[in-house]
């Protein structure tokens, strides 16, 4: 009863506090604290297609859940700047923000400017004020008014190479049609549109500003006649018009870490190209010549210029290029001077790791070397060592009580496709890239040792509007071999009571996998983009096999069967299964501070033939910051199972299936830290019945009743470079109890229903 008193008292408190703050003695006098701003319209669709409230230029102050919490903060600081507490809550809260007249006049000049273009050339708009003390709201009414249209087009060329173009064929490929809305965004797109296409075609020195358009309304109506015009060239303003004129390229000459007046310079020839360096030649000339989409001979193409920029700035090795094209005088031809400058090879790094697995600490340390340039032509070549320790307690009954890792990798990547049959100019194109990498790592743990040896083939390519990103893994090959388990791990796990775990005793023996996957990822916003806070969206798609090849060879040739009935190759039994993802989250921005995010996911892997049970790394598992936040990684499921045993919970508690949804409100707070409410659902179920897993199947009828759901609250903070995120989440409904226990939202328990989750990076 007194706990019940007291929370009444505090929340009391809390709605005093807030419903209690003056703002009015924080607004100066003759002025007016901007309350509320709004954008209103008849024609509603208009206001959502043009997205006018966008154009408002003074916003109210900040809303955190739609409470106005940094301007409360403000008003409790108090008039006296001097004390130390006032200019602490004036810091971390927000002053109240005044009405500003031109702010205003700007804010519906640029309405009537956007729909203006958008041919509502009559469009009004309305201040409507409401003045309450010292208090404003303001309501900008917009009145489209009616819309202009195209009634004829008129096009006037006034070279003849240009008009045969562009009032050719190319007008069924054009943006302007009869009838359509008068558009200044649409004329302005079809003067892009022309112009890439004459530059493409050899127009080195025509720029989308010859395009000039001329419009004539009809006087009382609401149409319009619009002329597109394109002049004779003019050089400068004392030249003659002249026929706008095509150029070839000429002489392609490669200036490596020197310029046109480096002194003392060694040159080169290499299938009709020069190259000029100092003292020696850090590429080799068919890199350069494959990365370089100019060809002599050939038309200028403005594309294949802007796609040569794009091929040397991804390049590693390469710190700075630039492109300088001079004409030879009084020709049609281009000689292109390529300035390819090489960046430092080598590169060092190195990282130092805090674990604290269960109330066990540890560290691990890693360095790593990489060459950018190993064979010049900007290939990658990574070595990168890895050691790790851990002090486990509450072991008993085993030898050791501590955990080491140690690990190595090698990688070589290449920035092209080392496949025969695909053309170099594709792969350029596509910014395609080859990978080559072996690893090791050894674990040694008072349970057992292991040790996983990998070798992996892959590729990557973009899109060409760098979009859409390819990943083909060609081969993967693990080979995961246990040398040793303790005698107490087996007799109490793996073979407990003389019942064997299945699932626990196939990850603990020696396994080969065989991959083959390809993974799909779109990006609405293009692949250099974050889409936090961002109308955006992302969509990826991942599936992989393995064991089928091996399949084919060990049945041919009939080899050994194992006694748990598995197939050897090499004596070592291989995975064989079919795994497919889909990951989808969608971004949509309420205003500057303001948005929400949704996230989609399911997984589903099913082991066939040589495989009734997935590998452990294959295995799905939920919980954790990025899934299902009220419980700690790998705590979650399958279906209502719910383990006793919470030392082999993390092999037990994995599954086939995977769900995850999320809903997540996130809104900026102050300086670099911003805020989220979410609530989470999901969970992750086994394709067939498990002994040691009740509960854990899926089945149509029943897996809806298992999805468990979450609810919490995170505090983000953005260095910029990366972003730190804390997440508390708490379950609402547990599908591993049955009666009150089901629904701990109604009833919840601290200890046992509350996660807290430390990650970097956004969830989704």
């Amino acid at each position: 009863m007194k706990r019940n008193q007291l929370g009444y008292i505090l929340l009391l408190f809390v709605l005093t506090l807030i419903c209690s703050c003056s703002v009015s003695k924080y607004v100066p006098d003759e002025e007016y604290y901007l309350k509320d701003v709004r954008v209103t319209s008849k024609d509603e669709k208009v206001m959502k297609k043009y997205f006018l409230k966008n154009y408002v230029q003074q916003s109210t102050n900040k809303k955190i859940f739609g409470v106005k919490f940094p301007l409360k903060a403000y008003t409790l600081s108090g008039t006296d700047t001097t004390k130390w507490a006032c200019r602490m809550m004036r810091k971390i809260g927000e002053a109240p923000v005044l009405y500003d007249s031109v702010k205003a006049a700007r804010t519906e000049q640029d309405i009537l400017h956007t729909l203006a273009n958008a041919g509502y050339m009559k469009a009004t708009i309305n201040q409507q004020k409401t003045i309450k003390g010292k208090k404003m709201s303001i309501t900008f009414d917009v009145d489209p008014s009616t819309r202009y249209y195209i009634r004829n087009i008129k096009r006037e060329i006034a070279d003849p190479g240009l008009r045969k173009l562009i009032c050719g064929d190319d007008t069924l490929n054009s943006l302007l049609h009869p009838d359509t809305p008068f558009d200044i965004n649409v004329l302005s797109e079809e003067r892009s549109r022309l112009s890439r296409i004459i530059r493409n075609l050899g127009y080195y020195k025509f720029n989308k500003e010859d395009i000039r358009y001329s419009a004539d309304t009809i006087q009382n109506k609401w149409i319009v006649d619009v002329t597109l015009r394109i002049g004779l060239h003019l050089e400068d303003g004392r030249s003659e018009p002249e026929q706008h004129k095509q150029y070839h390229i000429g002489n392609i000459t490669y200036l490596s870490d020197v310029n046109l007046q480096t002194q003392n310079i060694d040159t080169l020839v290499r299938k009709g190209v020069n190259f000029s360096y100092k003292n020696r030649l850090r590429f080799r000339p068919n890199m350069l010549i494959s990365n370089t989409q100019l060809k002599q001979g050939e038309l200028f193409n403005d594309s294949h210029l802007r796609n040569t920029y794009s091929n040397f700035t991804r390049l590693g090795a390469v710190s700075f290029s630039n492109v300088f094209l001079q004409e030879r005088q009084g020709t049609d031809t281009l000689d292109a001077y390529i300035i390819v400058n090489h960046a430092k090879p080598h590169s060092l790094g190195f990282d130092i790791e805090a674990t604290n697995s269960a109330g066990d600490l540890g560290a691990a340390v890693s360095a790593s070397v990489a060459h950018k340039n190993f064979f010049k032509g900007s290939e990658t070549f990574m070595v990168k060592l890895r050691g790790a320790y851990e002090a486990i307690t509450g072991l008993e009954g085993y030898d050791g009580h501590n955990y080491y890792e140690f690990g190595g990798e090698m990688s070589l990547s290449f920035p092209s496709f080392l496949l025969p049959f695909v053309h170099q100019n594709w792969a350029t194109e596509h910014r395609a890239a080859s990978e080559i990498s072996l690893q090791y790592n050894m674990q040694d743990r008072p349970e057992f040792r292991r040790h996983v040896f990998t070798a992996a083939w892959r590729y990557k390519w973009n899109s060409n509007n760098q979009r859409v990103n390819h990943k083909f893994d060609l081969l993967e090959i693990n080979y995961v071999n246990m040398p040793w388990i303790s005698k107490t791990f087996k007799e109490q796990y793996l073979d407990s009571l003389g019942k064997t775990n299945a699932i626990l005793k196939y990850n603990y023996e020696n396994l080969l996998i065989t991959k083959l996957g390809y993974t799909y990822t779109y990006n609405s916003l293009g692949n250099r983009e974050q889409t936090f806070g961002k109308n955006a969206f992302t969509v990826r798609f991942n599936i992989e096999t393995s064991g089928n090849f091996l399949q084919g060879i060990t049945s041919t040739y009939n080899s050994h069967i194992n006694e748990n009935g598995q197939r050897t190759f090499l004596g070592i039994a291989y995975a064989q299964y079919v795994k497919s993802d889909f990951d989808f989250a969608k971004s949509i921005k309420i205003d500057k501070d303001n948005s929400i995010a949704f996230h989609a996911a399911f997984g589903i892997a099913y082991p066939y033939g040589n495989s009734k049970v997935l590998p452990f790394e294959k295995r799905y598992f939920s919980g954790g910051a990025n899934s299902v936040r009220g419980w700690s990684v790998r705590s979650l499921g399958p279906g209502s199972y719910n383990g006793v045993d919470k030392g082999i919970n993390f092999i037990n508690q994995s599954g086939d299936i995977k769900l995850d949804l999320s809903m997540e409100y996130r809104v900026n707070l102050f300086w670099k830290f911003s805020g989220a409410a979410f609530i989470d659902a999901g969970n992750i179920w086994t394709i067939r019945e498990y002994e040691d897993q009740p509960g854990g199947e899926f089945k149509f009828g029943e897996f809806y009743k298992q999805i468990a759901a979450s609810y919490g609250l995170g505090l983000r903070m953005n260095l910029g470079f990366f972003l730190l995120r804390f997440d508390a989440g708490m379950k609402a409904i547990n599908p591993a109890y049955n009666g009150k226990d089901h629904y701990p939202i109604y009833h919840p328990n601290f200890s046992r229903d509350f996660a807290f989750h430390f990650a970097v990076g956004m969830p989704f």
